[in-house]
């Protein structure tokens, strides 16, 4: 609906049907409205101008906009569930039970290592937070996201950054409609909603993770800010990837990544190593990226390639291992090289192309 349309459907409402009202009862009516851009000066220049700062309001057809005339509180009531007798708290569940906040399926997904062990624990509905570290690129995230594709779970993801702190995580005031409300965060949003909290790359955050202390004790947690306890439904859980384990990076290939609290790390029960997939799981990734990326008619023994790009990527690693070489092919990567390839239908491009991020001598050495 235009905004024109929304303020008239409001005015009429406040004020009865071709009314003149003054500039600031316009100017109070938008702001009410959380109607931005639009102003007393556009009004005027449609021809509703009724001199000394005021206007006269046109007649609008109900009929032809998008929903009928309303009051204020009727139409915030649709979209924000009041949690307390004075309006400070919006409650996101019910603002977002229309949102699926399950993962889509992922196209050629192949489970491999962990995956039963990550499917058990969500399965089970039990709150068991787990703590999964290992290096970049092999798919510790898209495992999580596909556990809970397949048991129709809903994930929330939250991508932890060092400025990441617990007005991000559990909530803080925002401007709501003209009203300063405390809006909760994700954090709280899973543990109303039942549903799994992801905290991706946790390792790159600081000591203000420490909010989390309550909530990955599994009991709840107080938000300060409006005097309330909030506990969690059933099936609530935490998950955390990283590249560490949480000791940060010694050889500098992470950075940003810093030490975390042995009390955080302490709340995670387990903690599964992540490695990367040996070459019959990595190939059948791979054939997987072939068949949905690539066409079937191509002139190319697509098999012999998944092949070649396995083995290369796995000397490589083997290579990194003990010392020869200071970055590694990643699965991630593996699978730039063959949308590269489906995008250029040249092997050798695709390759210089995916690997040209890498210093002179690494690329040498690949």
């Amino acid at each position: 609906m235009k905004a024109k349309d929304k303020f008239l459907i409001e005015a009429t409402k406040q004020f009865g049907e071709n009314a003149i009202i003054t500039k600031t009862q316009v100017q109070d009516t938008l702001k009410s409205l959380g109607i931005m851009g639009f102003g007393y000066g556009h009004l005027v220049q449609a021809g509703m101008s009724a001199g000394n700062d005021k206007i006269k309001l046109q007649s609008v057809d109900v009929s032809k906009t998008d929903v009928a005339v309303v009051s204020k509180k009727e139409v915030v009531k649709e979209i924000v569930k009041e949690t307390s007798q004075d309006n400070t708290t919006v409650n996101l569940v019910m603002g977002s039970d229309i949102q699926n906040l399950v993962p889509s399926p992922f196209e050629g997904f192949v489970s491999w290592g962990h995956h039963s062990t990550i499917k058990q624990v969500v399965k089970s509905g039990m709150f068991y937070p787990i703590f999964v570290t290992g290096l970049s690129g092999n798919g510790k995230t898209l495992m999580i996201e596909q556990v809970h594709a397949e048991l129709k779970k809903e994930l929330i993801r939250v991508n932890i950054t060092i400025e990441t702190d617990e007005d991000d995580l559990l909530g803080g005031f925002r401007l709501v409609n003209g009203e300063t409300k405390f809006v909760p965060g994700p954090v709280i949003e899973a543990m109303q909603r039942g549903c799994t909290l992801l905290l991706d790359e946790c390792d790159l955050g600081s000591n203000k993770l420490m909010c989390l202390q309550p909530v990955l004790e599994g009991k709840g947690v107080y938000l300060k800010k409006v005097n309330k306890w909030i506990t969690p439904k059933d099936g609530f859980n935490v998950i955390a990837t990283a590249n560490t384990k949480g000791k940060g990076s010694e050889d500098g290939r992470f950075i940003g990544t810093n030490i975390l609290n042995e009390a955080f790390l302490e709340r995670f029960a387990i903690t599964i190593e992540q490695p990367y997939a040996s070459a019959a799981i990595e190939k059948k990734i791979v054939m997987g990226s072939i068949q949905k990326y690539c066409s079937a008619d191509a002139d190319v023994d697509l098999e012999g390639f998944a092949q070649n790009l396995v083995t290369w990527s796995e000397v490589i690693r083997k290579t990194f291992f003990d010392g020869g070489v200071d970055e590694v092919i990643s699965t991630r990567r593996l699978d730039h090289i063959v949308k590269a390839f489906a995008i250029f239908g040249d092997k050798m491009k695709s390759i210089e192309l995916c690997v040209a991020r890498f210093d002179e001598d690494t690329k040498a050495s690949f």
